[in-house]
């Protein structure tokens, strides 16, 4: 993430949420109504390429990795939020939409955390699109190499006291070892009972034929745009590093599970890869 420029990894995970509705066929892995009204303009260029080369491997991959990682984070919320959780972070938010498709009869408190210059790029997208900020949501500026994550985050009014669902998706692979452990660090202090749901990067020895096709496409171009991958994970290694900030693994989940099975007996292209992994972790107390 520059300073200069908004992140162009969010523009195109955005991008493939919205072309997902678009370009595969029913049943939809997960159906994001919004994210092609805030683009706008910038919509075009992105969804042009899905449309006419939705089948190549970069393309199918991306809608199948946001579509799925996001339909398993917020099914998981649903689940929390019908036993009473209220509180929803989303860490490294990008353009992230569920504030704004949430019910609005009881929808939770989110804080969207993310890089001041992506953050405000989002906000001058929503108003341009006619969006109006809903009343659940509150923009928590961070840089995650050097910000106090949870000074911002109790600023904009987020209760440390009570359980939160925290989903960190699409970013962990971008950022330096020690800022992902500064935010497990933050992330464990949390009340207990509160979840993490965070996406990690496999090593290339423990992906799929699939993953190490598309990483080997994927991995270079991210670097080429300023935006390389510098963490990866085994899920033992995370495990550990989760157990050391006060969080237990619950489960590590391929992205042909994060959705019922069937949502992959497809007609169309989009087929899941194991090149990233999501881990669900619940916070201890014990850090």
């Amino acid at each position: 993430m520059h300073e200069a420029q908004p992140s162009l990894t969010a523009l195109m995970a955005a991008a493939a949420r919205a072309a997902h509705l678009l370009v595969d066929d029913e049943p939809f892995v997960f159906r994001d109504t919004v994210a092609s009204t805030l683009l706008g303009d910038h919509a075009a260029e992105p969804l042009g390429y899905h449309r006419t080369h939705g089948d190549h491997l970069v393309l199918s991959s991306a809608r199948a990795q946001v579509t799925a990682r996001s339909h398993y984070a917020e099914r998981r919320l649903a689940e929390l939020a019908a036993g009473g959780l209220d509180q929803y972070v989303v860490l490294g938010a990008g353009l992230d939409t569920f504030a704004y498709r949430s019910d609005p009869g009881r929808p939770p408190r989110v804080f969207e955390v993310d890089h001041p210059a992506t953050q405000q790029w989002k906000r001058d997208l929503a108003a341009a699109a006619g969006l109006a900020q809903p009343e659940n949501l509150a923009f928590v500026p961070v840089d995650f190499e050097s910000g106090d994550l949870m000074d911002a985050l109790s600023a904009a009014g987020f209760d440390p006291g009570r359980p939160a669902l925290v989903s960190w998706l699409g970013v962990a692979m971008y950022l330096t070892p020690e800022a992902i452990a500064a935010t497990l660090a933050a992330v464990g202090r949390l009340a207990p009972g509160s979840e993490l749901i965070m996406e990690y990067g496999l090593p290339p020895d423990l992906r799929d034929e699939r993953g190490r096709a598309s990483g080997e496409l994927i991995l270079p171009a991210a670097a080429e745009r300023g935006e390389p991958w510098l963490s990866l994970f085994t899920p033992d290694d995370l495990s550990a590093l989760l157990k050391q900030h006060g969080l237990e693994a619950a489960e590590h989940v391929r992205q042909a599970d994060c959705v019922d099975p069937a949502l992959w007996e497809r007609s169309d292209g989009l087929r899941p890869a194991d090149l990233c992994r999501l881990t669900r972790a619940v916070v201890t107390g014990a850090a």
